[in-house]
């Protein structure tokens, strides 16, 4: 695919409908608190020009979500100027991702995790290559995966396992040795319809 094309193919996606999403979409026994309060985050779907998603796996040391496959991503800081400045801000910190190489296409619409985060799914595009550092302590690697690969309906799967003493369901986008799962698959999970639709 040309950079042109994939630059309007992904542009086609983000301007496709779809509500929001959450870790608890395959599990409609939740019931969650009326009155929970969500701390806004943003993530990078960093597409680089030869079609592949730059992911992390995170430090296993880490507190939440140990040694799980993520964007590179966080919470907003109160210097950030919006959601997208966030989720740039985050892919410096945690790759080495320079700011200026990053072409924003647009958001889509968040997706509340267990852990109280509305975390917004940017899309960006990025240009040419740059040297990863990844962040010390929080990133025990970076690496990518093809684009069709992780938006192919196909690819994906419903897995379940036991949390909280009871079954819970979620999505897994499996590539080679990642096992991508997750509120990270969720957010393919809906990049994939839009980009299907």
């Amino acid at each position: 695919m040309t950079k042109p094309d994939l630059r309007s193919t992904l542009l086609a996606a983000l301007n496709q409908g779809g509500g929001e999403s959450s870790d608890f979409d395959l599990n409609p026994d939740v019931t969650l608190p009326e009155d929970r309060v969500l701390r806004p985050a943003a993530v990078l779907i960093g597409v680089t020009e030869d079609a592949r998603v730059i992911l992390t796996k995170r430090s296993a040391r880490l507190k939440h979500h140990p040694g799980q496959i993520a964007f590179p991503g966080g919470k907003m800081d109160d210097a950030d100027i919006d959601l997208a400045d966030t989720a740039l801000r985050e892919a410096n910190e945690e790759i080495g991702l320079p700011r200026h190489q990053v072409e924003i296409l647009g958001q889509l619409p968040a997706h509340e995790t267990v852990t109280r985060f509305s975390a917004t799914p940017v899309v960006g595009l990025i240009h040419g290559e740059f040297t990863i550092q990844a962040e010390q302590g929080e990133v025990a690697e970076v690496f990518s995966v093809p684009l069709k690969n992780v938006t192919n309906p196909a690819e994906f799967h419903v897995e379940r396992r036991r949390w909280q003493g009871k079954w819970r369901h979620y999505y897994t986008v499996p590539f080679g040795p990642y096992y991508i799962w997750g509120a990270t698959a969720r957010m393919l999970h809906g990049l994939a319809d839009r980009m299907n639709a």
